[in-house]
């Protein structure tokens, strides 16, 4: 057994692959439009999975969106993705320079959540040891939850 791809939907899919292609740094793999199931199905890759992307043995984000208006609840059900990043810091204030919310500050140097624009929670983990811890990011409160 292998992990393929979570699946997440989303209700407005620019703004979700701004999201996570423009801010966060996933690429597109490959896009689905299905006009009979009113669908569109766009897999995503993290920047090291991206050159096994293609041949579908990376692990992958499906945005689904639906063609049709649909208002979609309880996304912190759905639990969250994870990625490891190579420098936290960076990456956050990346995210918080173009608008995104850091609910879950990385205070200690390697965790830090913040949320997409479909509610969905995304968990940055520090690749390697933590970093020492810095501000702003010692000082910063949660905001929201994640």
């Amino acid at each position: 057994m292998r992990f393929l791809h979570t699946m997440v939907r989303v209700t407005d899919l620019d703004t979700a692959l701004d999201f996570y292609c423009g801010k966060l740094g996933l690429s597109e793999a490959r896009r689905t439009e299905n006009e009979a199931g009113r669908y569109t199905l766009v897999f995503l890759a993290a920047p090291e999975d991206s050159a096994q992307a293609q041949s579908t043995s990376a692990p992958l984000i499906e945005l689904t969106h639906n063609w049709e208006p649909q208002a979609y609840t309880g996304g912190r059900n759905f639990g969250h993705l994870a990625y490891e990043v190579d420098d936290i810091y960076t990456l956050c204030a990346s995210l918080q320079a173009a608008g995104v919310t850091i609910n879950r500050p990385p205070r200690d140097g390697r965790m830090a959540f913040v949320r997409s624009p479909d509610g969905i929670s995304i968990e940055l983990l520090q690749k390697g040891d933590a970093l020492a811890p810095a501000e702003p990011w010692t000082s910063m409160e949660n905001v929201g939850v994640w």
